[in-house]
């Protein structure tokens, strides 16, 4: 166990270098280095660490609500819950931690608001420049109960205006709430505010960033939210320091439409991360 913040965290440390810290708080993977040592996950300086209100930055987990699409917490409570450690150590290539949130971990007013019985297990493990993810939703009880879920991932760019994603076109898309057009560009640019939701995304995906990229593949989940407030949107937020939102790109993937969980039945969705350099004047 260490400390980020005024959180209690756990650190993983791989053989190779590479290494993570996961807040119990939201179970909320807050730095990821591949093994060269460079940060790949942007965590904002103003970031309340307290246990007082959901980090900005890293990888929150969203649960059971995406957004404001429900009548819970926006984003659902699994962000601003505390999750327990379960198991880890090694296994195959990765070393890994796994963390467990369930009905009994809930405060008693969300367990009034969300009267399921439910268990969600995050696994987090990783190697050289490779980072595994899986999170599983277990329905523990009788009843059956719709679900959203995400994994709502900052990551860290040197300039927004000079970062790209492949692997989107031809893919239905919502802005802000409306459904647009299909994705026709190869390569999706920032140049302002972008807030899509991507539907039905088979995968993979790359980010491109300078002299990076970042390779996203993606199992369980169908679809992937694109996001960046702008420079407006970002003066806006408290827990967002000045330009800092010219430094990272939200690329979550994501399940947007409710599913219904029965009863005994579980869900299952991984993302695998990989990062690289980029040869100079590759695009």
């Amino acid at each position: 166990m260490c400390e980020f913040g005024k959180l209690t965290a756990v650190r993983i440390n791989a053989p190779d270098g590479a290494e993570a810290i996961v807040t119990l708080f939201g179970a909320h993977l807050v730095s990821w280095k591949s093994a060269d040592g460079r940060q790949r996950l942007f965590c904002s300086t103003r970031s309340s660490l307290d246990g007082l209100r959901a980090i900005r930055g890293g990888m929150p987990v969203i649960f059971p609500q995406f957004g404001e699409r429900g009548n819970g917490l926006r984003h659902g409570f699994a962000r601003i819950c505390q999750w327990r450690m379960t198991d880890g150590g090694q296994d195959g290539d990765d070393s890994f931690a796994q963390f467990c949130l369930d009905a009994n971990d809930l405060p008693p007013q969300l367990a009034l608001d969300w009267p399921f019985q439910f268990a969600l297990d995050l696994r987090i493990g990783l190697h050289a420049d490779t980072l595994n993810v899986c999170l599983t939703v277990r329905n523990t009880g009788l009843d059956p109960f719709p679900f959203s879920a995400a994994l709502h991932t900052y990551y860290l760019i040197d300039r927004l205006d000079q970062a790209s994603i492949t692997g989107l076109q031809q893919g239905r898309l919502a802005d802000q709430d409306q459904i647009m057009a299909l994705q026709e560009p190869a390569a999706l640019r920032f140049d302002g505010k972008l807030d899509r939701i991507y539907f039905q995304v088979p995968g993979p995906l790359v980010l491109r960033s300078a002299a990076h990229t970042t390779r996203l593949e993606l199992a369980g989940f169908t679809d992937v939210v694109v996001w960046n407030p702008g420079a407006f949107d970002a003066a806006l937020l408290a827990d967002l320091g000045d330009q800092e939102y010219r430094h990272f790109i939200c690329m979550e993937p994501a399940l947007i439409e409710p599913a219904v969980l029965a009863a005994g039945a579980q869900w299952r969705s991984r993302q695998r991360i990989r990062c690289a350099t980029v040869a100079p004047g590759v695009d």
